[in-house]
């Protein structure tokens, strides 16, 4: 007959085994997010270091540490520039445009979508509000130049059915920033829902129980339950969005604009990609970039403070 184990010795190699390194007890766990640290690591980490070009002449040949140092002049041109003022400004504007209209849109969509009760007619629509985000902003700018058209596009000749005259929407300087608004949250809109939607899909379903057995609506259930439930998303998704408040579409607005609206679709990245890079100004580059990163880090700093001091948890 074979012997039994002590309760000591089976205590012992229990409370051994709880006690290893969390490195060690929950190494599986680890390994699966490795590939997503080593990402970290080579994609977002690793350039970092060639944030020294904006203090150095960069010289190709020479290499970046080879290169000579000199200091904060890249920051002082940039700023010296006559037409960077103009272009900040424009950067903030079409950045708070599409704060304002497009960070509501996914939310409003996501509401809207949890109320639909045909779920193939719900997969249906979700689908079809998020296959925008897959498509570059080059064949979104060419089908806006198409249905843009003051000689050939719909729109146009919508406005001609009804009498008006055709509007030059790409060359004009009043339409120009709400056409970047309102495709960008056409693009975007479905894609950013889906994190609201699961937040939705997270509360529980006895709170709209009680909710209409006291005679609430389906508006008052929105207001008084769906919005309360997701607002600390809401929140961390607000406070990253201001985090990139100087970020306001580089690719989108390199591919839609042209000279004749300079004066008001010229941000940042596409001032610093026409004189910096047509130039081959790697620091004067750099320095813009570092400039925006420094901003956008003060900015989230600062949003995140006023959100814990309102009660929320912030992002860190």
């Amino acid at each position: 007959m074979k012997a039994s184990v002590p309760a000591a010795t089976t205590h012992v190699l229990t409370s051994k085994r709880a006690n290893r390194h969390p490195l060690l007890k929950y190494w599986d766990l680890y390994l699966m997010v490795l590939p997503a640290l080593v990402f970290l690591l080579v994609f977002k980490y690793g350039p970092m270091y060639g944030v020294v070009i904006a203090f150095k002449d960069y010289n190709i040949m020479q290499g970046v540490l080879a290169s000579k140092w000199v200091g904060l002049q890249y920051f002082r041109e940039l700023f010296m520039f006559d037409e960077f003022p103009r272009v900040v400004i424009n950067t903030l504007v079409i950045s708070l445009m599409k704060l304002v209209i497009g960070f509501p849109a996914p939310i409003l969509l996501a509401l809207l979508l949890n109320e639909l009760r045909l779920a193939i007619f719900k997969r249906w629509v979700q689908t079809f509000t998020y296959l925008p985000h897959f498509i570059s902003w080059v064949v979104i700018g060419g089908i806006a130049v198409d249905l843009l058209s003051p000689s050939s596009g719909i729109v146009n000749k919508l406005i001609q059915a009804f009498g008006g005259e055709p509007i030059f929407f790409l060359t004009s300087e009043s339409w120009f920033r709400w056409i970047l608004v309102y495709t960008d949250v056409w693009k975007e809109a479905g894609w950013g829902a889906i994190i609201y939607l699961a937040a939705l899909l997270s509360i529980n379903e006895e709170l709209f129980q009680a909710a209409t057995v006291d005679g609430a609506g389906r508006l008052r259930q929105i207001w008084h339950i769906s919005l309360p439930s997701i607002r600390s998303t809401i929140i961390i998704l607000l406070l990253l969005r201001i985090g990139h408040l100087l970020d306001a579409g580089f690719e989108q607005v390199l591919v839609m604009y042209n000279p004749t609206v300079y004066d008001v679709g010229d941000i940042i990245d596409t001032y610093v990609f026409r004189v910096g890079l047509g130039t081959m100004q790697f620091g004067l580059t750099t320095a813009a970039g570092l400039f925006k990163s420094v901003i956008g880090c003060v900015l989230l700093v600062i949003a995140n403070t006023l959100a814990r001091r309102m009660g929320e948890e912030g992002i860190y």
